[in-house]
C-alpha cells in the first residue's frame, strides 16, 4: 500500500470509532508507531481536524465523508455478511472485504457504529471443517479473471486418482457447495466443461489471452444443463417421529423433498442423484427405517449390509 493509500485509509478508520488508539493503526497497517505520528501529522496538515488525548488516541472532531447513508439494519447485515467471509472466503477475500467494510462503518452515524461495535461480540461463525487449502489467496485473483474474461493457467490436483495435472480453462464462475468454493471452467484440455475445487489448485496464473464469452455458457446454464444430465432417483422412507430429531439439516444434503404425517411415524421422500450415498447415510439409523421406495435403494442397503456383516462375521467382541 502506497503512502497516499495508507492516508486515506487511517482516514477512513479514524472515522469508523469515537478513538483510535495509535497502536491499533500500527497493527492495521504493518507500520510503526513512528510512522503513525507521521502520517496523522500530515492529515492535520492537509486541514483533516484530529484530535488527540494522552494515553487515549486519536479521534476527528468535525469530519465526515461525502453522505452514504445506510440503515442500522443494513449495517447489521453487513456485519453478518463479514462474519461469513471471515470464515468461509479465502485471504484475498478477507482482505478486501474488511477494507470495504471499514470505509462503510466510517460513513455511519455514531449510534450506529457503537451498535455495530456492541454487536460484533454477539455473533460468531464456526469455521468450517475441510482439508487446507495449497493456497489462501486465489478467489479474487478468479473473480478478476471472470470478469475480465482471462484465460488461466492451473495446476490442479485430482482427488479421485491423486494426480496432478496442468490445464488452461476459460473461467464460466464461482459455486460454493458441499462446504468448499468451486471453479466452473471450460477447460480446453479436455474440450468440455468441468468442476474445480478452489482449495486443489496448486497454483494459478492469469495468463492476460482473452476468450469469447459468448461462445461459452452462463454459470447459471451450466448447472441448468448439469441436473438436466443427472439420473434422478426417487426414494421414500417411514421412520418414527422421534427419529427425526437426529436428522435434523442433514437430510436436505441427500435430497430431502417432503414428508407426510403419519401420525407416530412420518413418510420422508427423496430425489437423488447418489444413491448410494443416500444408502450409507440411510444405514446410520439402523432398523428404524423402513425403505418404501425404490427398489434399488432397498438393493443397495442390503448389499452394504452383508458386506459389513462378512467383515465382522468371526471377530471377537470383546467386553
Amino acid at each position: 500500500m502506497n503512502r497516499l493509500d495508507r492516508l486515506t485509509a487511517i482516514l477512513i478508520h479514524l472515522q469508523t470509532k469515537r478513538v483510535v488508539r495509535a497502536q491499533e493503526l500500527a497493527d492495521r497497517f504493518g507500520i510503526s508507531l513512528r510512522t503513525v505520528y507521521r502520517d496523522v501529522r500530515s492529515l492535520e496538515e492537509a486541514g483533516v481536524p484530529i484530535g488527540a488525548e494522552a494515553g487515549v488516541g486519536y479521534f476527528l472532531t468535525d469530519y465526515h465523508l461525502p453522505p452514504v447513508m445506510f440503515t442500522s439494519a443494513e449495517a447489521s447485515a453487513l456485519l453478518m455478511g463479514g462474519k461469513l467471509i471471515e470464515k468461509w472466503a479465502d485471504a484475498s477475500i478477507r482482505t478486501e472485504f474488511e477494507s470495504a467494510l471499514y470505509k462503510i462503518k466510517s460513513v455511519l452515524k455514531r449510534s450506529d457504529q457503537e451498535r455495530l461495535d456492541d454487536l460484533d461480540a454477539h455473533i460468531a461463525v464456526a469455521k468450517p471443517r475441510h482439508r487446507q487449502p495449497y493456497s489462501d489467496g486465489l478467489l479474487t485473483h478468479i473473480q478478476h479473471a471472470i470478469a475480465q474474461n482471462n484465460v488461466l493457467l492451473l495446476r490442479y490436483h485430482s482427488q479421485y486418482n491423486d494426480a496432478e495435472t496442468e490445464r488452461e480453462v476459460e473461467p464460466v464462475g464461482l459455486h460454493h457447495y458441499r462446504m468448499g468454493w468451486h471453479l466452473i471452467a471450460f477447460c480446453r484440455t479436455r474440450q468440455d466443461y468441468r468442476d474445480f475445487r478452489v482449495d486443489r489448485i496448486r497454483e494459478l496464473t492469469n495468463t492476460g489471452q482473452r476468450f469469447a464469452r459468448p461462445e461459452r455458457l452462463s454459470l447459471q446454464d451450466y448447472l441448468n444443463r448439469m441436473g438436466k444430465d443427472w439420473d434422478i432417483f426417487e426414494a421414500t422412507i417411514v421412520l418414527p417421529k422421534s427419529m427425526i430429531r437426529f436428522m435434523q439439516e442433514e437430510r436436505y444434503a441427500y435430497g430431502f423433498q417432503h414428508e407426510e404425517d403419519l401420525g407416530d411415524q412420518v413418510r420422508m421422500f427423496f430425489q437423488t442423484p447418489y444413491l448410494e450415498g443416500l444408502a450409507r447415510w440411510l444405514l446410520m439409523y439402523g432398523n428404524a427405517v423402513t425403505i418404501e421406495q425404490s427398489e434399488a435403494l432397498r438393493t443397495l442397503v442390503q448389499k452394504l449390509v452383508d458386506e459389513l456383516q462378512a467383515h465382522y462375521a468371526g471377530q471377537p467382541i470383546s467386553e
